[in-house]
């Protein structure tokens, strides 16, 4: 079990990691060392707030209920986000079909802007 928290913590170092050099933003951090009420919240991701995400990461064999992972995020206004790894397979990214919606919107948007 120990090691399965071991791998499931870094797991959340490794997306942290990633989204700071995605994002070039320092600021991102683990909820665990940045914040215990996220981390409470069940949002393992600290600063991608500002950019309208809450993120939660697993690290799990089996297919975790993702449904009730989404309902225990914060209902703040924000896209709640479950980056998951499955060992040996690979990693997918899950969000409601509404959260989806609204960023297909948001692009749509950007891309009017740029073609005016």
């Amino acid at each position: 079990m120990a090691n399965a928290r071991r791998v499931g913590h870094q797991y959340e170092r490794d997306v942290a990691k990633e989204l700071r050099e995605l994002l070039g933003d320092a600021k991102i951090k683990t909820s665990r060392y940045a914040s215990k009420e996220l981390d409470d919240n069940k949002v393992d991701i600290a600063g991608t707030q500002k950019y309208g995400l809450n993120i939660q990461c697993k690290r799990y064999k089996n297919t975790p209920n993702l449904f009730e992972v989404l309902g225990s995020m914060p209902a703040d206004g924000d896209i709640n986000t479950i980056f998951w790894k499955k060992p040996n397979k690979g990693e997918v990214v899950v969000l409601s079909k509404k959260d989806f919606y609204h960023i297909i919107k948001q692009l749509l948007q950007c891309q009017k802007k740029l073609n005016q």
